[in-house]
């Protein structure tokens, strides 16, 4: 991936979550935008996001995202100069989600296992 490629994604990254934050600010508190990849010929591209809470707020995530989808495009193209505005899908993306539980699972592990092998102890 270029270096065009990935300033591109961080500013589509940033103004999105710019304009979710300050335009939908009640809607969108739990929401937090994680990355964005943009096609190289930047017509189309992906918005990851990450929302804290249960289900519900996810599922709400979601009918938000497929509503509004055509509003952020079209104010993020007042924010930001590029030769196409890609068209964007979103995604939620459950890595954080993923890590806390393997956090879990690791202090799990690390309580049945006994001592430690720190040799301070």
């Amino acid at each position: 991936m270029g270096q065009r490629n990935l300033r591109v994604n961080a500013l589509v990254k940033q103004e999105i979550s710019l304009i979710l934050h300050t335009r939908y600010r009640g809607e969108t508190v739990r929401i937090t935008i994680t990355d964005a990849s943009i096609s190289p010929d930047l017509r189309s591209g992906r918005i990851y996001y990450s929302v804290l809470g249960e289900e519900c707020e996810q599922r709400a995530a979601k009918k938000f995202f497929s509503r509004n989808a055509s509003e952020i495009r079209h104010q993020l193209g007042k924010r930001i100069i590029l030769k196409y505005l890609p068209h964007l899908k979103y995604f939620q993306d459950d890595s954080i989600k993923r890590g806390v539980d393997l956090l879990k699972f690791m202090d799990q592990f690390e309580q049945v296992d006994g001592p430690s092998l720190d040799p301070e102890q």
